[in-house]
């Protein structure tokens, strides 16, 4: 739990709500929370979503970051709210995105630019999370020497955009992930090792054994047997995973 002065015995009083900013000229639908309860600027967290778009999983981990003490912030990376109903229309959406990362990377400056304004942040302080498709965007960021405390994958996509060089990535990097997950191959997880080892980045990747694609999220296996995805939910794996990242921001945002 994050500890901030005047917070600690304060029953949390969540406030959130929808916000929109703009990249480009693209109107981005996001989710803001913090806790009203909390006095003062405290560090923020950007939360990006899954391949199906900014949606209410998202939303909840934002939540969840403000119980913690922090602002948060669920982004949009597809524009005007749009989700994906349909694994077709997910890929779509993402890979566009990621073909065009120039596109991506405005979008994500954008909001993160959006919460550094936000009179409950502390601007030197801001870190960034993300789930599958988000996770790849997060460590992309951080390829790219974006100013970032921290960055943290869920079962996220290792492939670079633009691999890292020596002294690029100032962000700190927690990876998390199923050891299981049928979409990442084991030279794929050897590459980008020895991809962030190369470069010099700070990182700790961590693989929990019996964990599959998409272990945080308890819809994961509404869409395996909808889809017929190799998805599923791991509890053990989500609170484990969470707790590493609550270790994690409390160390990269410490005085």
């Amino acid at each position: 739990m994050l500890l901030i002065a005047g917070s600690a015995s304060a029953e949390p009083k969540i406030m959130a709500k929808t916000v929109e900013y703009s990249a480009d000229g693209v109107v981005m639908k996001g989710y803001l929370a913090y806790d009203k309860a909390v006095k003062g600027k405290r560090p923020g967290v950007l939360v990006v979503h899954e391949w199906w778009g900014h949606n209410e999983y998202a939303r909840k981990r934002a939540i969840m970051l403000a119980e913690m003490g922090y602002t948060a912030l669920a982004v949009d990376m597809y524009g005007d709210g749009k989700q994906a109903d349909h694994p077709a229309d997910a890929g779509k959406f993402s890979s566009e995105l990621m073909k065009n990362f120039d596109v991506a990377s405005k979008r994500f400056v954008a909001a993160m630019n959006f919460l550094k304004k936000q009179r409950t942040v502390d601007t030197k302080n801001i870190a960034a999370i993300g789930y599958c498709f988000g996770g790849g965007i997060v460590l992309n960021m951080a390829r790219q020497g974006v100013d970032l405390k921290g960055v943290a994958s869920f079962h996220g996509s290792l492939a670079a955009v633009q691999p890292a060089v020596p002294g690029s990535v100032r962000a700190k990097i927690l990876v998390l992930h199923g050891a299981d997950d049928k979409f990442t191959t084991a030279e794929q997880i050897e590459a980008f090792k020895k991809e962030m080892k190369d470069a010099g980045a700070d990182m700790k990747f961590i693989a929990y054994p019996g964990a599959i694609h998409s272990f945080t999220n308890p819809d994961a296996d509404m869409y395996a047997k909808k889809f017929k995805l190799p998805l599923g939910y791991n509890a053990d794996a989500d609170k484990k995973s969470w707790d590493e990242l609550k270790n994690f921001l409390e160390m990269i945002f410490k005085k």
